[in-house]
């Protein structure tokens, strides 16, 4: 367990806030921002120095997970004026990894970079972080982090279970098993288009213990969020109620001045990856705390990880790991709960603040399990073993990640020989040619899927198995790659390799026909060649050539940083606080 943090001093009231310096007074440039505020109907005595609080609102018609923030953000707006405080409602980037290209991923670091500045440059006092689709989660976070001004998440909730056909349907999970069960001959196309309408049959992020669910998790672990906030579904009235309480909760925040460096500190995320592994969440955790945890300015690193998450056990049993989905896990207590379990167990920083003012464990001692079949007793898991696994070796110097309650035990030691695909081009054009020369006991691996080199990161590293494997009744292979995989993905799958491939790690030089050999109980992922050979190929391995299709994507190219390290832009690292800044007018 980490050091525990001195006890938070709630800060003097009432007192000078940001916002006056925009809008207090009777000088020209006063009366410039405050008189045009005014065209809007607001009132004079509005300006009289009480917490303006910025909704920093990730609604989008191409982000359809957030589709129904703009209504959510009128109850966060009834909160803080009964609360006291003077809502003002802003739009912010929002990335959806379901229409982006080419990936969400590439555009996470712009997005927290734009927050950033508009939280910075505006007169906001405290925010409310409107999010749900799993990148504006950490966006959101990342920029806050940098501000460091009070702030609050508010997800959208997870939608509705799906069903098909008496099959209870996970959003993503049964994408990826229905597109196999075509490919193996098992499933029609027709069937196919038939179960798309049961996949998304209410507004909300997706339903499985997916990147969104797994983000909304650890926001509410790191005491970002209300306790109870994760699980609420989309279309819950009391997904309203939590959006209200937490409007009304900011303005209290203002006046503390309880910011994200107070609340997130090294015991805090401790908390969120221990809870990572209790609930079988994604491995896109990983990077996304890691780039959060730099922009606060906490030293976490992939070690951590292991460190943390090795002893815990997976006990909710949610898709992709386990059965059910959000909606029961909310209806069984929800991330509470859970919390509650790793407390019991001697896992839990219990003193840890939130943005409730109270520790994390007096929010969360009290309540109760209502459904073991969906959070399973301590010593009936669903893995012994959860969290989230990092293997090294000569493959991948700085780490790689894997997620074990997703694998096939029997794979988690495995060599075999290496079935290569130079990017996800060569990927498609390859895996469907019978003549592939390729079995289950075959190591799948894909290059150049990392940060630089798909640009982005996407999440492709669950390749999906050839037609021919398939059709053996074969539905796990080993696959390695520096890409990422959906949270709602599974199988044996090691992601993250670092370095990746562009930026000239080993897994650049690896060739067809090489024995690797995986042995996650004992960390250990090995290209087997000897240091000489891997030095003689790295000395003839060449950069790919650099296809910049923007301007951004020259900076994000320029300047991201490696998946073990958080996949952040470089110069963005830290936190640079809140200075107001001068007034140009």
């Amino acid at each position: 367990m980490s050091e525990k943090p001195a006890p938070f001093k709630p800060a003097p009231w009432p007192r000078k806030l940001r916002s006056t310096h925009w809008y207090s007074g009777t000088s020209r440039d006063t009366i410039y921002h405050r008189g045009w505020m005014k065209n809007q109907g607001y009132p004079h005595d509005l300006f009289d120095g009480r917490p303006i609080i910025g909704i920093m609102n990730t609604w989008s018609d191409l982000t359809p997970c957030n589709g129904h923030l703009r209504d959510l953000a009128e109850k966060v707006k009834a909160g803080i004026w009964e609360a006291g405080g003077f809502p003002v409602e802003v739009p912010v980037f929002s990335a959806s990894e379901n229409t982006f290209r080419p990936t969400a991923m590439m555009y996470r670091n712009i997005a927290a970079m734009a927050v950033e500045e508009q939280m910075r440059g505006q007169p906001i006092d405290g925010a409310v972080l409107l999010v749900g689709c799993d990148k504006t989660t950490p966006s959101l976070l990342m920029g806050a982090a940098s501000t460091d001004i009070p702030s609050i998440v508010v997800t959208g909730g997870p939608m509705l279970n799906g069903y098909f056909r008496g099959e209870r349907v996970g959003s993503g999970t049964h994408l990826w098993k229905f597109s196999e069960a075509v490919k193996a001959g098992e499933m029609t196309q027709e069937d196919f288009l038939e179960a798309e309408a049961s996949m998304s049959r209410s507004t909300g992020t997706c339903n499985t213990m997916g990147t969104a669910s797994t983000m909304a998790s650890m926001a509410e672990a790191l005491g970002m969020a209300l306790s109870g906030n994760a699980a609420i579904p989309a279309v819950d009235s009391r997904r309203r109620v939590m959006a209200q309480m937490s409007g009304r909760r900011i303005v209290q925040m203002v006046k503390d001045d309880l910011k994200p460096s107070d609340i997130m500190t090294k015991q805090a995320f401790e908390n969120a990856i221990r809870t990572n592994g209790a609930i079988g969440g994604s491995t896109n955790a990983v990077v996304h705390m890691l780039a959060i945890a730099g922009r606060v300015g906490i030293d976490l690193t992939l070690d951590d990880w292991d460190r943390c998450g090795r002893d815990v056990a997976t006990i909710v049993n949610l898709m992709p790991s386990g059965k059910f989905l959000m909606e029961e896990f909310f209806y069984a207590g929800g991330l509470p709960v859970v919390l509650k379990r790793l407390g019991e167990a001697g896992k839990l920083h219990k003193d840890a603040l939130t943005v409730s003012g109270e520790t994390i464990w007096d929010e969360v001692k009290d309540v109760r399990n209502w459904n073991e079949d969906v959070i399973l007793p301590a010593d009936k898991p669903l893995t012994a073993q959860g969290g989230i696994a990092v293997v090294k070796g000569n493959l991948a110097p700085k780490g790689a990640v894997l997620k074990p309650s997703a694998a096939s035990a029997h794979l988690l030691t495995h060599r075999g020989r290496a079935v290569v695909f130079e990017d996800i081009d060569d990927y498609k054009a390859k895996i469907n040619d019978e003549a592939l020369d390729i079995d289950e006991t075959c190591v799948m691996v894909m290059k150049n899927c990392g940060p630089k080199g798909y640009p982005g990161m996407a999440e492709v590293g669950n390749m999906g198995l050839p037609p021919k494997v398939l059709r053996k009744g074969i539905t796990d292979m080993v696959r390695i790659s520096d890409a990422r995989m959906s949270g709602t993905a599974y199988g044996t799958v090691v992601l993250h390799t670092s370095p990746e491939a562009a930026a000239g790690g080993p897994l650049a030089v690896v060739r067809d026909g090489d024995m690797i050999s995986l042995d996650v109980p004992n960390r250990s992922l090995v290209l087997e060649i000897s240091d000489e050979e891997l030095a003689a190929r790295l000395a003839e391995w060449t950069p790919p050539a650099e296809r910049p299709a923007s301007g951004y994507a020259w900076l994000h190219h320029t300047h991201v940083g490696g998946a073990d390290t958080g996949a952040d832009l470089d110069f963005l690292k830290g936190c640079r606080g809140r200075d107001v800044g001068k007034d140009s007018h």
